[in-house]
């Protein structure tokens, strides 16, 4: 059967794939350490699993609004509104199938054959390839872990180009947990004024995971005189471990907001009604959320914290201190040219990690996948003797290179 020529451009997701070569070999009979899961380890609220529950029992089991329920989108706009300071209304308010979806839709919406849009890397695995489905090329902007593997103002002006439709920003980032200031956007924002037909996508899925007393600021908030050109970009999956039910929303300028509408008409049409009754009860049912994610980051910092602390203390890998969400990435690079002890010749991020995942059982994701070659990604989103279980067959398979 022929297959559309858009598809070659199109890549298996790389989490995906090593997802798939992990759950090969638990299907074998082997145990794995699964470090490379991008999902919280906690199950979904009790309260929000009851309010399905009784939307479900209430018979809210048809389909909603294309852009989700008035009731959902109108707490997404207040949520909006509340906590991070943007002025919209549930009207410029689209839920999805997942925050995903929703930036899949928006660069389907917006990109012309040809259109450029930069991306700061290391970055999540998914920005190059929907923008090469969408029909435009990705400019990956390298940022460097002196710089907090954050862009500036100085690579961004020397890569936008009359082409340039896009910036991408996730904060914090997946895979390096790196979070931008209000500063930091600020002076992003100094520049895009500049360039008034160059938009900002904010990837901001993990912003209710940061850590050390650090602010969450996202780009309509700082700079509200460019809002109507930033699309902002959420959901209940990170924050809530909701990621199953697949809800996520966003907000922006009306026009696009409708494009996007418009092509999830055509593919998916609304959102589950029942993940949007748990998302409505995760947004509103706001002393409850509070207490449930002030326990996660709780957690989360005290994994982050004893990780940091042994990984360092094997030889050859050095942990990055994350800012936000729940990953490290892991300098690997002095394990390059060793041995294993079958022999083989180690010669990147890759190899090391598939070394890792059949000689020690450990599954993480290599930095090439995000486009930061000489790390890894290592995910502490796992019960506390799994992480230390984990960390000590690494240091058992390091050991035993040549």
């Amino acid at each position: 059967m022929q297959i559309a020529g858009r598809m070659a451009t199109a890549r298996e997701s790389g989490t995906a794939r090593i997802a798939r070569i992990t759950g090969k070999l638990e299907a074998s009979g082997k145990r794995v350490l699964k470090l490379n899961v991008g999902e919280p380890d906690f199950d979904t609220p009790g309260f929000i699993v009851e309010a399905a529950h009784r939307a479900m029992v209430a018979g809210q089991t048809r389909y909603t609004e294309i852009t989700g329920t008035v009731e959902l989108r109108a707490a997404v706009a207040e949520k909006f509104r509340r906590e991070n300071n943007i002025d919209c209304t549930g009207d410029s308010v689209i839920v999805g199938t997942g925050a995903k979806q929703l930036i899949f839709n928006a660069l389907m919406a917006s990109v012309e054959p040809g259109d450029e849009v930069l991306i700061p890397t290391p970055s999540w695995v998914s920005y190059p390839d929907m923008t090469m489905i969408a029909g435009g090329r990705p400019v990956l902007v390298a940022c460097a872990e002196v710089d907090g593997f954050k862009v500036d103002v100085t690579q961004l002006e020397a890569k936008i180009s009359d082409s340039t439709r896009w910036i991408i920003l996730n904060s914090p980032c997946n895979p390096t947990g790196s979070v931008y200031s209000r500063e930091e956007l600020g002076e992003i924002a100094g520049l895009l004024r500049h360039h008034p037909r160059v938009a900002v996508m904010c990837d901001d899925i993990y912003e209710k995971i940061t850590f050390d007393g650090l602010r969450f600021a996202t780009m309509a908030e700082v700079a509200p005189d460019i809002a109507g050109r930033v699309l902002t970009v959420n959901g209940v999956s990170k924050s809530h471990a909701m990621t199953g039910w697949r809800i996520g929303y966003a907000t922006g300028p009306r026009q696009l907001i409708t494009a996007m509408a418009r092509l999830q008409s055509q593919s998916t049409t609304n959102p589950s009604s029942i993940g949007q009754a748990a998302a409505l009860a995760a947004l509103t049912e706001t002393e409850q959320s509070d207490r449930f994610i002030a326990a996660c980051k709780a957690a989360y910092l005290r994994r982050r914290d004893r990780l940091l602390q042994r990984i360092s203390a094997i030889p050859g890998l050095r942990p990055i201190k994350p800012e936000g969400a729940f990953y490290s990435f892991v300098e690997c690079r002095h394990l390059f040219g060793r041995t294993t002890p079958a022999g083989i010749r180690l010669q990147d991020d890759t190899g090391l990690c598939e070394y890792f995942l059949h000689a020690a059982g450990v599954s993480l994701v290599p930095g090439l996948e995000f486009s930061g070659g000489g790390y890894f990604r290592l995910s502490f989103s796992v019960a506390d003797e799994v992480l230390d279980e984990a960390v000590d067959r690494l240091e058992e398979s390091v050991r035993a290179l040549i």
